[in-house]
């Protein structure tokens, strides 16, 4: 591999996309080249950069249309090639290939082959990065919410006129509910509740004196477990429990499980 050719490697090296080959012999040249050196750093910066970027998914295709539009685009030699790092074969020619910089051999094809090979990884690091901060986002924003979940259960329990009332279910299981008028909010608190059937979820409901109000979901119950339920209770007299659909039902689909009273003032 020429001198020349070998200054035309910094970004392939730079995302490691070199085969071993290439490789060993581009590290050796690193050694003797300052400017190559240089150029592998701030690429590499750019590429770390660029992987924790919080960037937009690319649009569909984009990656097809830079490969295929990058045959007609011919890469610049890298500052100075010409003069400082090659002394001055790369203006010249490979006098013994009878190859010009410009020409259509190898060394003319991997300028382009590494530039693609930027711009594709570029791609991948911009939706990698997107994806990972969607995900970071959601994590953090789940942790809030059922930290406040808990919170606001914590405060229920705890306050001083809540009261609970207490019922078995269908199936046996057990069920209590816990409601504090100054908070203005009820818990249900269930032991022994099986799964429920594939693709169905059980669904809580406030009673307004006999109109259901969905009261939140019971995600994936286990042997206890305790809910707080979505709303204020209002002027709700109680409770009731349904199997739904999975995602839940805008009015109940099924037999009540259960329907519980809230204890007396």
């Amino acid at each position: 591999m020429s001198n020349a050719e070998l200054h035309t490697l910094t970004g392939a090296y730079a995302l490691h996309a070199l085969p071993d080959t290439e490789r060993v012999d581009f590290e050796r040249h690193l050694g003797d080249c300052e400017a190559c050196a240089v150029e592998v750093r701030e690429l590499s910066e750019t590429a770390a950069r660029l992987g924790l970027a919080v960037a937009d998914t690319p649009p569909r295709g984009l990656r097809d249309r830079v490969l295929r539009e990058i045959t007609t685009v011919r890469q610049e030699s890298p500052s100075g090639v010409g003069r400082d790092r090659s002394g001055g074969a790369a203006d010249r020619g490979d006098s013994t290939t009878g190859r010009g910089a410009g020409g259509t051999g190898q060394g003319g094809r991997r300028p382009r082959y590494a530039f693609a090979v930027c711009l594709a990884a570029a791609v991948g690091f911009g939706g990698i990065a997107a994806w990972q901060h969607r995900a970071a986002q959601d994590a953090r924003q789940e942790a809030r919410v059922a930290q406040q979940q808990n919170e606001q259960l914590a405060q229920v329990l705890a306050a001083p006129d809540a009261k609970a009332s207490s019922g078995t279910m269908k199936g046996g299981a057990k069920g209590t509910v816990v409601v504090s008028q100054s908070e203005n909010r009820a818990v249900f608190m269930a032991s022994g509740m099986r799964q429920p059937p594939s693709g169905k979820v059980y669904q809580l409901w406030f009673d307004d004196r006999g109109t259901m109000r969905s009261a939140g979901l019971m995600n994936t119950p286990a042997a206890s477990d305790a809910v707080l339920l979505d709303g204020p209770v209002d002027g709700a007299s109680g409770i009731g429990i349904t199997v739904e659909p999975a995602g839940g039902s805008a009015q109940p689909t099924s037999a009540p499980l259960a329907l519980m009273n809230f204890p007396a003032a």
